[in-house]
């Protein structure tokens, strides 16, 4: 009886791969949609492209693009944090509270309180192998509970807002502080992922959290850690949102959290996780925002704007699902 010959298979042999026609128009998308409807915006009010209403939109964005910034790490690990709203409008009426007494260090209290949350989350998480969006979907529930409970269900003024006024301040007189804070923390964000093992590690977890352990990436670390940061990122959200205002509310921030959704999904993060970008969150935050000034500049009514959230993020969702991770449907 002959043996059967094992041949080895050539080792220099070219595969082909690379990223598909599909995955560049994803990567593409947000700034692709982000330009479209300047274009179009413009050609509906020709006034559209001066400095005055440019500043107003991404002024407006600032907000938002910190809210999205911090949860976009959190969907890259392949989890989901809906507790984001809720927490910064928590983190408001912690701010409006704690301002008269510990002046500019209320900004650092209110950032630090809101990343021990967001870390106690995430430690829930791992730790109780709960499903990031019940736990975080329970934490809403009881954030919002708490704001009403410490605000007495209304608004806290603020008196005194010299120590956050750097909020409403303009670079150069042109650009707002608040924009150049988002900027600058999506950079920051960036650049320490990129330049650190964060990078491989919250990539290894979202595509495959069993493959990521075996590789020896600590998976609940990273988990807590983006949990962390998206708390973090809520809490200097709502220091933004006070310094508008004026004032801390229970409520102030809890029309964000589709937005923001619709901004990580806009700009091509997967909602399995393993792919996306910080920076194309920025560039969703914007395209979200300018769908809300074009609907007001079209005349169409601000209630139609979740029906609008809900259908940018079902589609923004089909475009960007790995489908290979998910196997079953339910």
């Amino acid at each position: 009886m002959s043996t059967p010959v094992m041949t080895k298979p050539a080792l220099d042999t070219p595969v082909k791969g690379g990223p598909t026609l599909g995955s560049r128009l994803t990567s593409f998308m947000p700034v692709i949609a982000l330009v479209a409807l300047v274009v179009a915006l413009a050609v509906a009010d020709p006034g559209f492209l001066t400095e005055r209403s440019l500043t107003a939109v991404i002024n407006t964005a600032a907000p938002l693009a910190v809210l999205a910034t911090g949860a976009t790490i959190v969907v890259l690990c392949g989890g989901i944090d809906l507790s984001i709203a809720a927490l910064a409008s928590l983190s408001s009426v912690f701010l409006a509270l704690w301002l008269p007494s510990l002046g500019g260090l209320s900004t650092l209290a209110v950032v630090g309180v809101a990343a021990a949350i967001g870390a106690l989350q995430g430690t829930l998480h791992v730790v109780l192998r709960i499903p990031s969006f019940i736990v975080t979907l329970g934490g809403m529930s009881v954030f919002a509970a708490i704001a009403l409970v410490v605000s007495s269900a209304g608004t806290v003024p603020v008196t005194d807002d010299t120590s956050i006024s750097w909020a409403n301040l303009y670079v150069a007189g042109r650009v707002p502080t608040a924009v150049v804070v988002a900027v600058v923390l999506v950079a920051v964000l960036a650049l320490l992922i990129k330049v650190t093992p964060l990078d491989s590690y919250i990539k290894a977890t979202g595509f495959s959290e069993a493959a990521a352990r075996l590789g020896g990436v600590p998976v609940d670390a990273v988990k807590i850690g983006a949990f962390c940061v998206s708390g973090a990122c809520a809490g200097l959200a709502a220091v933004l949102l006070v310094a508008r205002n004026y004032s801390g509310s229970p409520t102030v921030a809890d029309s964000l959290l589709l937005p923001a959704v619709a901004a990580i999904v806009v700009g091509g993060t997967a909602i399995t996780g393993g792919h996306g970008s910080l920076w194309r969150t920025l560039a969703g935050a914007l395209v979200v925002t300018l769908l809300r000034v074009g609907l007001s500049t079209v005349g169409v009514s601000s209630a139609y704007e979740q029906i609008l959230y809900g259908a940018i993020i079902i589609v923004a969702v089909a475009l960007t699902l790995d489908r290979s991770k998910v196997l079953v449907i339910k």
